[in-house]
């Protein structure tokens, strides 16, 4: 009995491909880390996701506010001075053309519909 341990054990120490206790340990926790992942996104998405997603339309809707505001001489609609259009135009400009196109998209009643449920 002995000697069939010995000659097993032998084995496994001349063998690389048989995982040994720290290649073990290491998928183990590896598993678990991935486990706790899946637990903390399943967590987020109970408490937190439809909240986190209206918070952004809102931003959303702040910042197409704001470009209306500074920038609506672009579309026909000036209510502030052009000075202070200027001013902010450098800080404006990656997103003017995604503000314009997002403010003359046709909306339907769908649209409308879809943003309540």
């Amino acid at each position: 009995m002995f000697k069939n341990w010995l000659t097993t054990h032998r084995q496994e120490v001349k063998d690389p491909e048989t995982p040994n206790h720290n290649n073990r340990l290491a998928a183990a926790l590896a598993k678990s880390k991935s486990l706790s992942r899946i637990l903390r996104e399943v967590m987020y998405g109970m408490t937190v996701h439809e909240m986190d997603l209206t918070l952004r339309k809102e931003r959303g809707n702040v910042d197409h506010l704001f470009m209306l505001v500074v920038f609506g001489d672009l579309v026909g609609l000036p209510l502030l001075p052009p000075y202070y259009s200027m001013r902010l135009l450098p800080h404006v400009i990656p997103t003017i053309e995604k503000w314009k196109r997002r403010l003359l998209r046709e909306k339907d009643l769908t649209d409308f519909v879809a943003e309540d449920i």
